[in-house]
């Protein structure tokens, strides 16, 4: 019989490396969990994540926008504000995220034993 390819191990191996490289770096996983708690503005996630550059921040806002994890909404105002939060794509992250912060509370218990 043969296999269908969704349940092919090279199917789900490029799956795999389509999520990794979507989400992957030192800071998008961590802009994304400060998007969970709502919109916000360049300068509210740069307080939230002081050790990032502010033009590493805005590289990687750009990138999760490419990958349509994040949407950017500009208001006409003066200055112009722009906001930052999640599509319902980038909300998917939500279960995937929480379990991944679980197995790295638990990943950091076993190492500090």
């Amino acid at each position: 019989m043969k296999e269908k390819k969704q349940d092919s191990c090279n199917f789900k191996l490029m799956a795999s490396r389509d999520a990794i490289e979507a989400i992957q770096g030192k800071w998008r996983i961590p802009i994304l969990i400060a998007l969970t708690y709502g919109n916000k503005r360049f300068g509210e996630i740069k307080n939230q994540l002081p050790d990032i550059s502010p033009k590493m921040l805005s590289k990687e806002l750009k990138q999760l926008e490419a990958n349509q994890l994040i949407s950017r909404l500009v208001y006409d105002s003066m200055p112009v504000s722009i906001e930052y939060s999640l599509t319902p794509l980038g909300k998917s992250l939500n279960n995937l995220i929480d379990e991944l912060l679980k197995w790295g509370i638990h990943f950091r218990k076993t190492l500090i034993k």
